[in-house]
């Protein structure tokens, strides 16, 4: 036990002192990070303001696509005055939230509910006193089609509630700006003739001029007069073919227009209309498995559902991770006749434990990082203005989850290293490890293939029949954890994997005895059931 302990520690330092185990530690909290702040980072500083020429035929429709392009801009404001005051004002907002029960997000559902009144001639609005305090999610979109004067009003009154110390709150640019045709086109020229002149420009060949500054061309949107029949069109022009969200908001207000010109002659009252279409029958979701009293579905409940996910993807890069480092180091050892050294000492199957659990605390270590990392990052990251990461916390953090993830990992560890460690005591180079390596990886992709599918139907028969194959049970298993899948299940799939990684430890073990000190080419599969006969020449 002596011997298979110093084994262990030897290829533990190893590993551990080497760039690349240190490079893995240090990059996954960085990725992480970055998976949180980038999105945010390129939503506001990444995406330039995008300049569009409005060409308007009709009667009026124009100005009713200004005023959804308005309100996107402002919905950039305001989204990011909100984060702001949050950083400014984190205790006073937290018990802000908690008195008015809202969730962070509730600033945009109320924007998208309101999207449909843009069109609405009766719409009534209703500034805000001077003496008036704001909040945020009190805001409705037609208070933010106020005119520029109240709108900047608005702004006054949100940032007189911050404390005095408070950094200055720096406005983002705008997110769409309309910008005049080029010198030498009117309006007056035909569609054919502005598109045609235009052109360059939305090549980014030339830049438009706007007042002192030259700025490149997002988009040509030309409304026809008869935009509102079903059968014209509006013509937008952009290179762009990835940013829809200025002609999708375009477009959602002239339909909301021409369904309100149609409510008009028919006679019906849009009010009305909008009254009955906001009628929802709502629900509220159990879930039989929980305990008596606390069977509500809730958002952790949610995030939990697909929560194992995570821990699958970390499964499965932590096991092909480590047991490559395994076969890497096997196959290195032996071309330098270090095997040959080391078996001078011990048994070849008191190597082969050695080096199996010396790897394996490499990525116990590796993981108790990561997973530390990950904590440590979400936990600061949580606060009034991310309190999805505390519930993504609360939901992950679990015994079972944490438990199940531990002996999967363990488990499955073992059965692949085992697997690589006999592949690698049979070639001499990672080019012939490569033939070997290729059933193994087709063999590992079915889980990621099903990975998504899987909480979607947990206790269904395809998750159950996966548990059953060994290659596959740790990571369909864990990714059926947060279902509470049979008790029989569980302990069932858990012995028979025990089981097996007994099964291929016997194996690899007949194979390394027998591979590690061969030279040559790799022997040939009939050859190889020879060895686990027992018969070898």
């Amino acid at each position: 036990m002596m011997q298979i302990f110093r084994i262990a520690h030897r290829e533990y330092m190893e590993n551990v002192k080497t760039k690349g185990f240190w490079i893995g530690i240090i990059v996954f909290p960085i990725l992480i990070w970055m998976m949180i702040e980038l999105p945010k980072f390129l939503e506001e500083r990444g995406i330039p303001t995008r300049h569009i020429v409005i060409v308007d035929r009709s009667e009026g429709l124009g100005e009713i696509a200004r005023q959804r392009i308005t309100l996107l801009n402002r919905q950039k404001t305001l989204g990011e005055l909100q984060q702001h005051m949050a950083k400014a004002t984190e205790e006073q907002r937290k018990e802000q939230m908690e008195e008015l029960d809202i969730d962070p997000d509730q600033l945009l559902d109320q924007l998208e509910q309101g999207l449909d009144q843009l069109g609405n001639p009766d719409l009534e609005i209703q500034p805000f006193k001077p003496d008036q305090l704001v909040k945020i999610g009190d805001l409705l979109p037609e208070q933010m089609l106020l005119n520029d004067l109240q709108w900047n009003n608005i702004k006054k009154l949100l940032l007189s509630q911050l404390p005095d110390d408070a950094a200055e709150f720096i406005e983002p640019p705008l997110r769409f700006k309309e910008v005049s045709l080029p010198e030498g086109t009117s309006l007056t020229d035909g569609n054919q003739q502005i598109e045609d002149a235009l052109r360059p420009y939305l090549r980014s060949e030339m830049m438009l001029k706007s007042g002192d500054e030259e700025v490149e061309l997002f988009g040509l949107l030309i409304i026809p007069e008869d935009a509102l029949e079903p059968e014209s069109r509006v013509r937008f022009w952009s290179s762009n073919l990835a940013d829809n969200d200025l002609i999708d908001a375009v477009l959602a207000s002239l339909s909301e227009e021409a369904r309100q010109q149609e409510y008009d002659r028919r006679g019906i009252e849009s009010k009305a209309v909008a009254e009955v279409a906001s009628m929802k029958v709502r629900s509220i979701k159990f879930n039989p498995n929980k305990s008596e009293g606390d069977e509500k579905v809730g958002i952790r409940d949610k995030i939990r559902q697909y929560a194992p996910i995570g821990f699958v993807y970390m499964l499965w890069v932590a096991i092909f991770t480590i047991a490559q480092m395994l076969l890497n180091n096997t196959i290195e050892e032996k071309s330098n006749r270090l095997i040959e050294v080391l078996l001078s000492s011990v048994t070849t199957t008191e190597l082969l434990l050695g080096k199996v659990l010396g790897v394996a605390a490499v990525g116990v270590t590796m993981q108790c990082a990561w997973i530390g990392s990950l904590i440590g990052i979400l936990s600061y990251k949580a606060g009034p203005s991310a309190t999805w990461i505390a519930d993504l916390i609360a939901a992950v953090i679990t015994p079972e989850l944490l438990g199940g993830f531990a002996f999967y990992f363990i488990t499955g560890y073992f059965f692949y290293a085992f697997l690589f460690a006999g592949i690698g005591s049979i070639c001499n180079t990672i080019k012939e490890a490569q033939n070997f390596m290729s059933p193994l990886m087709l063999l590992m992709m079915v889980p990621l293939g099903t990975m998504t599918f899987i909480p979607n139907d947990p206790n269904g028969a395809i998750a159950t029949t996966l548990s059953w194959i060994p290659p596959w049970t740790p990571f369909v298993m864990m990714n059926r954890m947060a279902a509470s899948p049979p008790a029989s299940e569980i302990y069932g799939t858990a012995i028979m994997l025990l089981i097996s990684v007994v099964a291929v430890f016997w194996l690899s073990a007949k194979i390394f005895r027998i591979g590690v000190l061969r030279s040559g080419q790799p022997p040939k599969l009939l050859e190889l059931f020879r060895w686990l006969r027992g018969s070898h020449s």
